[in-house]
């Protein structure tokens, strides 16, 4: 049973009898983060449109260190065919709090959080011809960034719910760098390169206007000042967001937020009655962009745990079969070989490696999925990892799930399935976010861990359904197979941008390892751009409870440096970015019970990094060093192992290759 407990307050509703530290009640309402270096303030903006009764439009603003970061920017809600509420109201109160969220996590970066926060719910009803529509804005400020949501109380002005968008604007105070992922439409894998911009150019292509539909999270840097994110979480009852820059202008820096359309009335993003919140907007803020991927934001903004009895779920690395086209033991592939038997070969190096999981992928399903088409009988693999201490998760098309999940799930469960893999969800509006929180509900009533591929980057759902592993929403290790879409560049992008929301299925673990000239793509015996070394270091650099080992066996056969992939844990208690910059490097430390672990990898240029190692605390240690051979710009395969006597007061000089990295295990000394 995981400990969870949630100290915080409510918000609305809650009489303030005294002033808290933090929080403003001036006639412009603002909160503060508990050190004071994050404000958010609310206003109303006149306008001689509206009328000389004091309405306006309602705006926010942040400062960090005392700085602007968001100019006045506007808030507010489409409703039916109204006036946006926002657009016209006045601030008629507004409450404040504070709480702290403490409680445990199972299979993150971190085991246990502990953030206190200052909060503000501000008031605000609705002037005119309206029928006195009323809103409430929350607001949260925590150290490491402010969120935001709408909540609309039951109200006879608003007979039920029907929101066709947000006004919700997010007005830069500068030309910010934007590392953002521009996805082609609202049906999409979020699958793709994240691009380094700057606001302007995101409004203006070419001298023309033009637009980019973004997908979160979003990395921004303000020149010589904040790196901010922007995220969103606890999605439930909503769809999800995007930002879009609607200026046309090259003068433009701003955001405004996109809500994806319903399938079955695309005039309308979210139905349903009141009351009702939205997501949060989470906006991170930080001096380093590491303290953005330290942050816990998305979990701190979602529901607390929901699955009773967690005992049976357990995080840990798998074979897998797909990647190296269910090559055998005699080194043929192909769909000729998607066989017991081969399956089987696959469970066996599991067992050898100590590898709790074996990922079966696509094709052993019949159009029922709860049948199998003949190829991989799944209760004898079940039955057959079962005997070497194995466990079985399946794939499964999202389609098929959502057309047969009550059917099919209690029949997963009786066969002894460890997991389902659901793949090409590729949809996040409201019935589409729906049918992430059914899958993990009714994945827990049945004992089944849920990895999610084709999908949308999370948002904090894994707190509330720990059964929830890890979702995909990456530009991944499979690319090799068809192109050359994934390299070290955007390897070390992610860690400041896609891996900002949450475990990241990528699927490391390449050991046919190449340069950028001798590189290959190939279906069959894929290869990967980069050093050896740097495939050790994803698997810490990255987030992820349930990690692939994708290569094939025969690969990882006597090699010395495979041992650092039985050795490196999947969860960990502590995580602190020591260094890196998007597109550049990274360098991550994490521990594990009492060992400490480091990835650091680099993009296609050689560097030398000093790494001191404050992190490890009292003791000495030993380490346990896998990193580039002196030959890796040329041999990529090389890996130099070797051990060191280390203590905090220790910093070590790591030597990356081009494409290259490092994987260090830390021991404490007997």
């Amino acid at each position: 049973m995981i400990n969870r407990i949630c100290c915080s307050f409510a918000l609305v509703g809650l009489a303030i009898a005294f002033p808290i530290a933090g929080i403003s009640q001036a006639t412009t309402p603002s909160v503060s983060s508990p050190d004071g270096q994050l404000v958010m303030s609310f206003s109303v903006q006149p306008s001689a449109s509206l009328g000389e009764d004091g309405s306006g439009r309602l705006m926010y603003s942040v400062t960090f260190h005392g700085k602007p970061v968001i100019d006045k920017s506007a808030l507010g809600l489409d409703l039916d065919d109204k006036t946006p509420l926002g657009m016209n109201v006045t601030i008629t109160g507004s409450k404040a709090d504070s709480g702290v969220d403490d409680y445990s996590l199972a299979f993150t970066k971190v085991s246990h959080v502990h953030d206190t926060y200052n909060s503000l719910a501000v008031t605000v009803n609705e002037a005119g011809s309206q029928g006195g529509r009323s809103m409430i804005v929350e607001a949260r400020a925590y150290n490491s960034g402010i969120a935001f949501r709408y909540v609309l109380p039951k109200q006879a002005a608003i007979p039920s719910l029907h929101v066709s968008g947000e006004d919700t604007e997010f007005r830069f105070t500068q030309d910010d760098t934007a590392w953002v992922l521009a996805l082609p439409g609202y049906r999409s894998s979020y699958e793709s390169e994240y691009v380094r911009y700057n606001l302007s150019s995101l409004s203006n292509q070419g001298g023309i206007s033009s637009k980019f539909l973004i997908g979160m999270p979003v990395l921004l840097q303000q020149p010589g000042g904040a790196w901010m994110s922007l995220m969103e979480a606890d999605l439930e009852g909503n769809s999800s967001a995007y930002v879009t820059n609607p200026t046309g202008s090259w003068a433009g820096h701003m955001f405004s937020v996109k809500l994806s359309p319903r399938e079955d009335d695309p005039a309308y993003a979210v139905i349903g009655d009141l009351p009702h919140h939205s997501a949060w907007r989470v906006l991170g803020v930080a001096d380093e962009p590491g303290r953005l991927v330290e942050a816990n934001l998305q979990t701190d903004l979602s529901p607390p745990n929901r699955v009773q009895d967690t005992s049976w779920i357990h995080p840990g690395k798998a074979s897998w079969n797909w990647w190296v086209d269910n090559v055998n033991k005699d080194g043929n592939s192909g769909n000729k070989y998607f066989t017991t038997d081969t399956m089987k070969e696959y469970v066996d190096f599991a067992a050898a490696a100590g590898f709790p999981y074996f990922f079966l992928d696509a094709g052993w399903a019949a159009r029922d999925i709860t049948q199998m088409n003949g190829r991989v009988d799944i209760p004898a693999l079940v039955q057959y990892a079962a005997k070497k201490n194995v466990k079985v998760w399946i794939w499964l098309y999202s389609e098929s799930v959502m057309r047969q999940m009550k059917e099919a799930f209690p029949v997963y469960e009786k066969w002894g399935v460890a997991g389902l893999k659901i793949d090409f969800v590729n949809r996040d509006d409201q019935d589409g976010i729906q049918f992430f929180y059914d899958v993990a509900r009714y994945g827990a009533e049945h004992h089944l861990m849920i990895d999610f591929h084709g999908c949308h980057t999370p948002w904090g759902l894994m707190r509330a359904y720990p059964n929830v592993m890890s979702y995909e929403g990456v530009l991944g290790l499979e690319n090799n197979k068809m192109g050359r879409r994934d390299s070290p560049v955007d390897r070390s992008v992610f860690p400041f941008t896609r891996l900002l929301a949450g475990p990241m299925d990528y699927t490391p673990g390449a050991f046919d390892n190449a340069t950028e000239a001798g590189f290959v793509a190939r279906n069959a015996a894929p290869m990967a751009m980069g050093t050896r070394a740097q495939q050790l270091a994803l698997y810490v650099v990255y987030e992820n409870p349930i990690p692939m080992v994708s290569d094939s066996p025969q690969n990882y056969k006597g090699q010395a440096a495979f041992q650092f992939l039985k050795d490196v844990p999947t969860t960990w208690d502590e995580t602190h970015v020591l260094s890196g910059a998007p597109g550049e490097f990274a360098t991550i430390a994490r521990r594990h019970g009492n060992e400490w672990y480091l990835g650091s990898m680099t993009n296609w240029d050689a560097r030398t990094l000093q790494v001191p190692l404050q992190f490890l605390g009292a003791g000495s240690y030993v380490a346990e060093i896998y990193e580039d051979g002196p030959d890796a710009a040329t041999q990529p395969k090389h890996v130099t192992i070797r051990k060191e006597n280390v203590t905090a007061k220790t910093t070590m000089t790591l030597r990356l290759a081009p494409g290259g990295g490092a994987a260090i295990r830390f021991v404490p000394k007997k």
